[in-house]
């Protein structure tokens, strides 16, 4: 009854972000280089009537970039979006969404001013209820197409130009789970060639932003076509943890009874299919993944490479990680060390800091671990213990910049591997994010962690919120009254004195230095008022 009363809300509910607009996966549009949507609620294109937004030329970064993908003009990611459309809408304010007609993360309200910072929970503190039905969005997720978006099921190129589009389908969890998948493929070089070393989701400075974009794009599409506005991705604390907790038919999933690799029949997922996990595949056919079944989850968690991943990370590994000062160096890769970055990621050591890809901490250590779809890179996001997972990975970046308090300067700007320079905007997110736009406090994106709050702090911001408000408003009037006070008090100071001068005897010279006593005790006392 509650996965048919959800469904119905998709009739009235459309999802927000995406990969490509369907509005824009056409002849016209690609031919045009041109995605700039009428929005719903004027008509016009990006809601440039209502002051929304407006058709523009995209703006690349001309940063020069890393020598890990020495290729230029080969790969339909390059520069993102420009090989499929160098023309957008730009949003004003707080606007977002690639026709303008969305609010951006942290703001809600008919024309997106009211501000809000919503709360991700810990599993296994939600309730039953809370928790059941966690996992029934997850499973409408599955069940229900997306109204919005399309996948493209071949490169430009193959599109013969944007002449003959290559479009398909595809419902609201494979979507993400095919972006992630998109966004960490091996270029496709020609004939059985391809280039392996290059990922715009990973092994570089935009790991972090790019997955805190993914699961705030996660969210608010659980949000919609549910109608839970409250809705957050709860997160999974694994640290110091024996084995895997939410591996359980209560939560994510047990094990299968006669096969150790797959899930059991007793949990919603055991009957899901994953897409996008044939890389090699795909890359002999020099095709991409076009999201048809692959067969169930496997997971077979804690059967791993002892020797790769000898153990779940702990909280030392954690402390350690966040002791870190510098976010990226070197070559701001995996090869990268006494990166916060790449230690947190997993390519470095998380008891020294050093670069040591045959070994796999923190981030990666959790994937290995669990010994299925979640291992391989590029389908990971099939295992719906990937959300989980990488909630609390975000939550130990947003740890690291409440410690360190990094300027934007700190992202770095140029010589990243390609798609990573803070400019750059993320593959395949349309609308465009760049990396930079991310790396800031959560609360500025509109949500925080339930073990990262700091009750008594917020409950004295609440309690003054609203005299600030007030505040605020009558500003003017209050410098106005200061400045008459303080003209007021000196020239009433100087009448004063000067009939003091005319009574009083005493010349200045032989006035006394210190102030009486009682004058003193009552000037202390107001100063500590």
């Amino acid at each position: 009854m509650l996965l048919f009363a959800l469904g119905f809300l998709l009739v009235i509910l459309q999802p927000s972000t995406g990969q490509f607009p369907r509005v824009c996966a056409n002849v016209q549009s690609l031919l045009s280089k041109e995605c700039c949507p009428p929005w719903d609620g004027d008509g016009s294109p990006c809601g440039e009537l209502s002051s929304r937004g407006s058709c523009r030329n995209i703006l690349l970064s001309q940063a020069p970039l890393g020598p890990q993908f020495p290729f230029s003009g080969v790969d339909d990611r390059e520069d993102w979006p420009s090989v499929f459309y160098n023309r957008t809408c730009r949003c004003e304010g707080n606007f977002m969404g690639f026709s303008c007609g969305e609010c951006k993360f942290g703001f809600s309200g008919l024309n997106c001013t009211e501000r809000q910072v919503k709360i991700r929970r810990n599993i296994f503190q939600l309730t039953a209820s809370e928790k059941n039905k966690f996992l029934a969005y997850l499973n409408l997720a599955k069940n229900i197409p997306s109204q919005d978006y399309v996948i493209a099921v071949g490169t430009y190129a193959q599109m013969n130009n944007g002449s003959n589009p290559m479009f398909r389908d595809i419902n609201v969890y494979d979507l993400f789970v095919w972006m992630h998948y998109y966004a960490s493929r091996d270029t496709l070089l020609g004939g059985s060639n391809v280039w392996r070393d290059i990922d715009f989701a990973h092994e570089a400075p935009g790991f972090l932003p790019w997955h805190r974009v993914f699961l705030l794009m996660w969210e608010r599409q659980i949000q919609r076509i549910t109608g839970d506005e409250n809705f957050t991705i709860p997160y999974w604390d694994w640290r110091d943890a024996e084995d895997c907790e939410v591996c359980n038919d209560e939560y994510m999933g047990g094990r299968h009874p006669t096969d150790p690799n797959l899930l059991s029949p007793a949990s919603i997922f055991s009957s899901w299919q994953v897409i996008c996990t044939q890389s090699e595949e795909y890359n002999s056919q020099q095709a991409l993944c076009s999201a048809t079944s692959e067969g169930p989850i496997r997971r077979n968690p804690g059967n791993n490479d002892k020797s790769r991943t000898p153990r779940l990370p702990s909280s030392a590994d954690v402390e350690f990680c966040l002791s870190l000062t510098q976010y990226e160096s070197g070559p701001m890769d995996k090869m990268a060390n006494y990166s916060f970055r790449n230690t947190l990621e997993g390519f470095a050591d998380p008891q020294t800091a050093i670069s040591n890809p045959a070994q796999s901490g923190l981030h990666n250590a959790l994937h290995i671990y669990m010994n299925g779809s979640m291992s391989q890179v590029q389908g990971s996001a099939n295992d719906p213990i990937f959300v989980l997972h990488h909630a609390f990975v975000d939550s130990i970046f947003e740890r690291w910049l409440r410690r360190h308090r990094p300027m934007l300067e700190v992202y770095p700007a140029a010589n990243a591997p390609i798609g990573h320079n803070r400019e750059s905007y993320m593959v395949p997110f349309i609308p465009l994010y760049r990396n930079g736009e991310f790396f800031k406090p959560s609360r500025d994106l509109g949500y925080d962690y339930e073990y990262l709050q700091e009750p008594a702090l917020q409950s004295f911001q609440d309690f003054l919120t609203p005299y600030l408000q007030q505040a605020r408003q009558i500003w003017a009037w209050l410098v106005g009254a200061a400045v008459f006070g303080g003209i007021a008090t000196a020239v009433l100071t100087g009448l004063i004195r000067a009939c003091r001068k005319k009574k009083g005897g005493t010349s200045s010279e032989i006035q006394p230095l210190l102030i009486e006593s009682e004058d003193y005790n009552n000037l202390t006392y107001q100063s500590n008022f």
